[in-house]
Formats: C-alpha cells, structure tokens, sequence
C-alpha cells in the first residue's frame, strides 16, 4: 500500500511540476462543454473513463467505491418514475428502460463533472478581480476538501473537521506535504498534453455535430 501512495505522489508531483492552475482551469472550461454537448450516453461514458484515467495518471486521490455510490443512488433515484418499456419488475417496482437510460446518463453527468474538477482545480488557483477572487477561492477550498476528507475518522470527527479549519484558515499555501512547489508556468511539454487531451475530448462531439451534417 505505501509503495501504491509512493508511486501516487510521484505521478502527482510530475503533473503539478508540468501544469500552472490557471490553464488546468482554462482546460477544465474548455472540456465541459465537449462533455455536456454530448447528447450520446455511450460517449458520455466513454468521456467520464477517459477523465477518470486523467485523474489516475495526475495522481489525484479517488476512491473508486464512492464513485459508483454516487452513480448507483442517482439511478436508483431515477428508477422511482418508471418511463418506457418494463424491463423487470421487483414486487411492486418496475424498472422501466427510460427510466434506466435517464438515471445513467444524469449520474455520469455528475461523476464527469467532478472527476473533471479533480483533474483541473487546484488550490494555488488565482483568478484575476474581486468576483475571480472569491471564485477562486471557493475552488481551492474544495479542492483541499476533496483531497484530504480521507483525514477525517468517525472516532474523532469534530477535532477532524476543527484540525482541517484551521490547515484552510492560513494563506498563501503554495508547497505540497511532500515539500513539492506548484509550477507558476506550464512547461511546453504540458501544453502539448493539454492540446492532445482537448482534442481527444472534442472528437466525441465533433464526430457527432459531423454524422448530423452528413445525415440532414
């Protein structure tokens, strides 16, 4: 398990040292788009995999059984107004395919978006202006809050949470745990990887704007 956390900081390191915040942020603003445009469930899917492997391969924490939590309670929810063709039926519930169709595509909508926000907002995030600031902010908070919820334990919850305060009350935190700086700049090398990945995340919807033309 050490070797895996290792092996984790190391991928994490290399990607902090390749990228600044704001044009992981800018690249985050340019992908939703390719990811909500999509009207196409199957490629939707195939986004939310290809940002949950960007988030591995940057070393972002993710718990993978919280993941599927999250997708398994949307669509359950979903599945309590049956739409469309039964498909089976469990006593007095029925799941219907509209119903299963509509639940998986909003719960991948959602697990997209905040796998993409793991992969894109950091916490030396600055926007320019007040409203940008307060933007910002927000964001970085989140952002710390998502990568060390692991600290916080049942047994002692409350000092948890009072410990975790206090680490996000102090400013101009700009060095990792692991004693790592955050680039100020991306490196070349890093704004070819942002350009391959914009590409890569594009191709669904454009392949899918291109079949419209082509078929009307």
């Amino acid at each position: 398990m050490k070797r895996f956390e290792q092996f984790r900081l190391k991928r994490q390191k290399i990607c902090d040292g390749l990228f600044s915040a704001n044009a992981l942020f800018v690249t985050g603003l340019i992908l939703i788009p390719a990811f909500l445009f999509v009207p196409m469930t199957f490629f939707r899917i195939s986004l939310f995999l290809f940002f949950w492997f960007l988030a591995w391969l940057s070393g972002r924490k993710n718990k993978p059984l919280l993941t599927i939590l999250v997708i398994f309670f949307i669509v359950a929810f979903n599945l309590v107004f049956p739409i469309g063709q039964v498909l089976h039926t469990i006593g007095a519930f029925r799941i219907t395919s509209g119903a299963l169709a509509i639940g998986i595509h909003r719960a991948i909508t959602l697990a997209g978006l905040i796998m993409l926000s793991r992969i894109t907002i950091r916490r030396d995030l600055k926007i320019p202006g007040l409203f940008g600031e307060l933007i910002g902010e927000s964001l970085r908070l989140y952002s710390i809050i998502m990568n060390q919820r692991h600290r916080i334990t049942r047994k002692n919850l409350i000092s948890d949470i009072d410990l975790m305060m206090v680490e996000l009350s102090k400013e101009g935190e700009e060095v990792q745990q692991d004693g790592t700086t955050f680039a100020s700049r991306t490196k070349p090398l890093g704004f070819i990887i942002i350009a391959v990945v914009t590409i890569l995340s594009w191709i669904p919807l454009g392949s899918f704007f291109l079949y419209q033309i082509m078929v009307g």
